[in-house]
């Protein structure tokens, strides 16, 4: 099963923001600009925001990733362009190796690589949004392996909220390389 969250808003960018949550663990053997490092790494939430809605996709456990994949793949071509992520490396890896698509990104919301969002947050004074994380992925990884699919979307939609106001605050700017390998 999939649990699905809409939201309508109103917003002055163009374009759309992609933001995943995963379960798995880095392949810390490759490069940082190599895709491989996602490679075990499997996508359980799908959330993207737009200028007229925030919509996030969950998969309800491990049985229900197949078909988040599938709604992933009816649903990306759709998506208003230009695409940002605040870790366009990720998103695009994970997506790469969990769903076989190439994505490419237009801007990357993190001033410089592995610049961390919950300092970006504190210093351009940005909402919490009702994250019960406070930007703690890992929190939200193992809130969604318990089945705490309700404080996971939570999170991914707080994510999405603050990543939009990064964008609206301090623009983006050029994705770093990935390169898309297949094992």
């Amino acid at each position: 099963m999939i649990i699905e969250h809409k939201e309508n808003i109103s917003s002055d960018f163009q374009g759309t923001i992609i933001d995943i949550e995963t379960i798995g663990n880095f392949s810390n053997n490759y490069p940082p600009n190599d895709s491989r490092r996602y490679k075990d790494i499997k996508q359980v939430i799908f959330g993207y925001i737009n200028k007229e809605c925030l919509h996030i996709l969950c998969a309800a456990g491990t049985e229900a990733i197949d078909a988040l994949k599938a709604r992933i793949k009816e649903t990306i071509d759709s998506l208003e362009k230009p695409l940002y992520a605040f870790n366009c490396d990720f998103e695009r890896g994970v997506l790469f190796h969990h769903l076989n698509i190439e994505l490419h990104f237009d801007g990357e919301l993190n001033a410089e690589k592995y610049e961390r969002k919950a300092d970006v947050i504190r210093y351009l004074d940005i909402d919490n949004y009702d994250d019960p994380f406070y930007d703690n992925g890992k929190l939200c990884l193992i809130a969604w392996e318990r089945g705490e699919f309700d404080k996971a979307i939570a999170h991914n939609r707080a994510c999405l909220l603050k990543e939009k106001d990064i964008l609206v605050k301090r623009n983006f700017r050029k994705p770093d390389e990935l390169i898309l390998i297949k094992n």
